[in-house]
């Protein structure tokens, strides 16, 4: 069936869509209250941003899902983005990873563990918790007070004697068969219901089994129910006086700079900040912040383990209402979704979205590292023999050929030294030769330094491709200059090329601190041979319009613009005050000239 006559026979329900590409990957997963209409509307020819544009190009077909409402829509659809991790969702990546709670639920044995690491089995998956800690406090008190353990003993075989864990009472010994199956798979259904929250059924199943132990006579068993009950009741209070105190909040705050975004997420437990939350995605180029809110916040709390009383954001978003009774259907309370706009609350909100641009700062901005530190750098990703202390970079610049020169800029022990900049008049290459152009300068900067005898750098960078590089290892070979090392960085793929590794071009990780350094001098050289070809340019440009008054040649051209700094400044002056700088014929004919064009422009 043809994609176009498969969307129009989509049903007009609730559920959710996933698009595919011609791999048969799910490149989009998506939620609506009507699918047809919503799928169509993609396929309409109008969109909003390119991103939409380009997902659209790439879909190849269509998978729909249907649910009964929009919630059970918005569930799904966040299973499904967590599954599949589509490239064109918001996807979460949290920057600080958070431990979890491992149930081993596959195992006949049940075990517990704390865990920073999410694994596709059979296993359970309980969190994140933070503090890091509390996570290790709740596999501490499932220890002393369930006996189930977190050991690595092969648990399929029989051993002679149990660890040392049985003895402090803290297993209950299936190692060495010291347990009844049906005792340990109990223990560890109680320790399930406890890491789900379902504490209620928890203390029903307990309270029933301790009855039942009394009526048989076996006290101690139903005293350790009885001490389970306890300690249940017990958590179950304090997480009740937690939320009866109030102030449980989370605030998001972001900052974004195409393509590059930081987010920031406080958590406020008790009117205190506990904890900070944060995430990075590094090739966002199109950012609405009500949509990609409305995405993160469904990724963090529609399966969390722990939902606070509040959520603040800095904008609004579509599905808030909706996201607002999901969670207090989960939790059985409510749950405030707002964003504020005055007083307090807006002044955490804003404290948060200033941490955010710090954090993108300290990630993505980080261009001047230490001299060393970037000295190592460089050493390892273009393989140099040591790290450069001193870089002579390279550029040339003219219009259509025109006015061609070059600029060498300087970078020494972690800065920039302008005190070495140099410029360069190009005359032996062709008109539009950059390649030519390129071989002189380096050739003439070098050959000047071999006939002063001063050392020279620890890299030379030249700014282009293969060609530059190639002109620039030719003008060193006829200075007979070798084992210098050499690089190119091309301007729009940023791909690096090493003298004697041309057919292995480094291409860098996009924000990598070397990459920004390269970038750094190549920008600055590139600034310098611009500036100078344009004051070249406008020079030029000045005499030419000088010298096409009768009787003014070169010489007196030069002499009135040493004398009076421009064109515009001539044109004012009347033919006394021009005669300080030439002969009185000459100022008049001059100051002729500057009235005949303003005459008909009147």
């Amino acid at each position: 069936m043809e994609l176009e006559q498969k969307v129009n026979q989509l049903p007009a329900a609730p559920g959710v869509y996933l698009f595919k590409d011609a791999g048969g990957r799910v490149i989009y997963v998506g939620k609506a209250k009507e699918l047809r209409g919503r799928v169509r509307s993609y396929f309409a020819g109008k969109w909003l941003d390119a991103k939409t544009g380009t997902l659209v190009r790439e879909i190849a077909d269509v998978e729909t899902l249907l649910v009964d409402n929009e919630r059970e829509a918005m569930a799904l659809e966040n299973n499904l983005i967590k599954q599949h991790r589509p490239r064109f969702n918001v996807l979460l990546r949290d920057d600080k990873t958070y431990p979890y709670i491992k149930f081993t639920a596959g195992e006949k044995y049940p075990r517990i563990y704390v865990t920073r690491r999410l694994k596709r089995d059979a296993s359970l998956y309980f969190g994140p918790y933070f503090p890091a800690q509390l996570a290790h406090r709740i596999a501490e008190l499932i220890h002393r007070c369930f006996k189930v353990p977190s050991c690595t003993v092969d648990l399929t075989r029989r051993h002679p004697r149990p660890c040392l864990e049985y003895y402090i009472h803290r297993c209950h010994g299936p190692c060495a068969g010291l347990v009844a199956d049906e005792r340990y798979a109990e223990a560890a259904r109680d320790v399930r219901l406890f890491l789900e929250g379902k504490h209620g059924a928890l203390l029903e199943s307990l309270e029933e089994r301790m009855g039942r132990a009394a009526e048989e006579e076996r006290f101690e068993e139903a005293a350790v129910y009885r001490d389970l009950m306890r300690t249940v009741e017990e958590v179950q209070e304090k997480q009740k006086l937690a939320a009866a105190s109030g102030d449980d909040t989370d605030i998001v705050g972001y900052y974004y700079d195409a393509p590059l975004l930081a987010v920031n997420l406080f958590h406020l437990r008790g009117g205190r900040v506990v904890d900070r939350r944060e995430f990075f995605w590094e090739e966002l180029e199109e950012f609405e912040p009500g949509e990609f809110l409305g995405a993160l916040l469904k990724q963090l709390y529609l399966d969390a383990g722990y939902v606070p009383h509040s959520i603040h954001v800095p904008v609004e978003f579509e599905d808030r209402g909706l996201l607002e009774e999901i969670l207090r259907e989960r939790t059985g309370r409510r749950v405030e979704i707002l964003a504020p706009q005055r007083g307090a609350k807006r002044a955490l909100l804003e404290l948060v979205m200033k941490n955010a641009a710090h954090s993108f700062t300290q990630r993505f901005r980080v261009l001047r590292p230490s001299s060393a530190a970037s000295g190592e750098a460089l050493e390892g990703a273009l393989g140099l023999e040591r790290a450069p202390r001193r870089i002579e970079s390279f550029d040339v610049s003219h219009l259509h050929g025109a006015e061609t020169v070059a600029s060498l800029v300087v970078w020494e022990n972690g800065r920039m030294k302008k005190s070495d900049y140099r410029k360069f008049i190009i005359r032996g290459a062709r008109p539009g030769d950059d390649f030519a152009a390129m071989k002189e300068a380096v050739g003439r900067r070098y050959r000047r330094l071999q006939e002063e005898k001063k050392a020279l750098p620890d890299l030379i960078l030249v700014d282009g491709g293969l060609g530059q590089l190639h002109a620039a290892a030719e003008a060193l070979e006829v200075l007979e200059i070798i084992n210098q090392p050499l690089a190119a960085i091309a301007k729009k793929e940023e791909i690096i090329y090493v003298h004697g590794q041309e057919g292995e071009p480094g291409a860098l990780e996009r924000h990598s601190p070397v990459l920004h350094l390269i970038q750094q001098i190549r920008d600055e050289t590139h600034r310098f041979a611009v500036g100078f070809h344009r004051q070249r340019r406008a020079r030029r440009d000045l005499h030419s319009e000088l010298e096409k008054i009768p009787g003014v040649g070169a010489r007196t051209a030069q002499k009135l613009l040493a004398r009076f700094g421009s064109l515009e400044r001539i044109r004012e002056l009347s033919a006394a005050e021009l005669a300080a700088a030439v002969p009185r014929p000459q100022a008049e004919r001059i100051a002729a000239y500057f009235r005949s064009q303003v005459q008909p422009q009147q």
